[in-house]
């Protein structure tokens, strides 16, 4: 009934509280009543207590002790959730206050992998600050393709920007692709191969390749295309997902690999370098990955908004793009 109090209610009321929460959370992450004392500056009596007055108020036990550690029971990992959604609301709220408070300023938090935070990420917040200079960005790194979701489950994260993949789609993420984007073979701009107007997948079989581990996707996605060439995929002389690694190895001139537009559109005139004439017949899509039960605050919002807008001109721009790729010199 309406304005009745129920008893879970009264018990949560008068017993549990947002510290104890915290050390329940820090009990969890790192396995042991004792480390979370140690990491939180208390006693472990302290940790003990706040774990015993949540059991006690929950009415279940909700972490099972052993020899090897501390662990959440069923019910300690619905209840750590929940948890986990309490704060996130709470941190919410402070940053609407603060935006109400300064308008125009705020916090956000993105997790991306290198592709993108070497030049849509940095394009995208360039934009936002010419409107909204007050804005504070931060970026962690945080790979999609390997399902690397962790701190968007644990609301460290506002969103995340990635490949897209359909294994990656449930109940709890909202998926929203932003742009397809080609792979193509790239060489330093004073490699042989780059004066050359026709080149074949056969030619580059013996180069310098530089790939990601077989069991990345879009290594897999270049191994189906030598074998819709009668090829298999060539041995890697550098096996790295690093852009940074990639990079200088191929302006070198010495290696070759494959890379996709969002590197493409950002970084070839500063490194030198040049695409060659093979279409892989290759497309992958790249979007915004955020959680379904969560409110974005209006600073995430534009965050987005301006994604959208920078995606949309990749889009067209991909569109437009030859096999040659003669666009970029």
């Amino acid at each position: 009934m309406p304005g009745v109090v129920s008893d879970a209610d009264a018990r949560l009321g008068r017993r549990v509280t947002f510290r104890d929460l915290q050390i329940l959370f820090s009990v969890v992450q790192l396995g042991s009543m004792a480390k979370a004392a140690a990491h939180l500056a208390v006693t472990q009596p302290t940790v003990s207590q706040a774990i015993a007055d949540l059991e006690d108020a929950v009415g279940v036990r909700l972490l099972d002790r052993s020899p090897q550690g501390v662990t959440p029971t069923a019910y300690g990992e619905v209840f750590l959730k929940r948890g986990l959604e309490a704060f996130d609301a709470l941190r919410q709220g402070m940053r609407d206050i603060e935006r109400l408070a300064t308008p125009g300023a705020g916090d956000i938090w993105i997790g991306s992998a290198e592709t993108w935070l070497g030049g849509f990420v940095p394009t995208v917040i360039r934009h936002l600050a010419e409107s909204h200079p007050k804005v504070v960005i931060h970026a962690a790194h945080a790979n999609a393709s390997d399902f690397d979701f962790q701190a968007l489950r644990e609301r460290k994260l506002d969103l995340m920007i990635g490949r897209i993949l359909n294994s990656q789609v449930d109940d709890e993420m909202n998926v929203e692709v932003l742009f397809e984007e080609p792979h193509r073979v790239v060489v330093a701009a004073h490699s042989p191969w780059a004066r050359r107007r026709r080149v074949t997948l056969a030619e580059l079989r013996d180069e310098r390749w530089i790939f990601s581990e077989r069991s990345n996707i879009v290594t897999s996605l270049v191994s189906e295309a030598f074998r819709a060439n009668g090829l298999e995929l060539p041995g890697a002389k550098v096996v790295t997902t690093s852009m940074i690694l990639h990079l200088p190895l191929l302006a070198s001139g010495d290696y070759i690999t494959t890379l996709p537009y969002s590197i493409l559109r950002y970084c070839i005139e500063r490194w030198s370098l040049r695409v060659l004439p093979i279409d892989l017949g290759i497309k992958s899509p790249v979007g915004i990955f955020t959680l379904k039960q969560r409110t974005l605050n209006p600073i995430v919002q534009l965050f987005l908004e301006a994604a959208r807008a920078e995606a949309k001109l990749l889009q067209q721009e991909i569109a437009q793009w030859g096999v040659s790729a003669n666009r970029f010199g």
